[in-house]
């Protein structure tokens, strides 16, 4: 695999993680309490996000690792001559 072309994928990655909205109150402001009064439905609105969030990643992670291992077995299959 060549080097230049992972780190291009590893860079697109960490852009993409880097767009994903952060979803958790405590992130933006450390000292802010957290509001005690959430509904049922924005508790769950919210575990939803985060894993929509967690498949998007592993999706795009998947995709990544999929492109690599064809480069990978087109690469080997000129080594042997095919």
């Amino acid at each position: 695999m060549d080097e230049a072309a992972l780190r291009e994928k590893v860079g697109q990655l960490l852009a993409e993680m880097q767009r994903l909205p952060v979803s958790a109150p405590a992130a933006e402001d450390p000292g802010r309490p957290l509001p005690r009064a959430r509904s049922p439905v924005r508790r769950e609105m919210a575990a939803l996000e985060d894993s929509l969030d967690h498949v998007r990643l592993a999706i795009k992670y998947l995709v990544f690792d999929l492109e690599a291992t064809k480069r990978e077995n087109r690469l080997l299959r000129e080594m042997l001559g095919e």
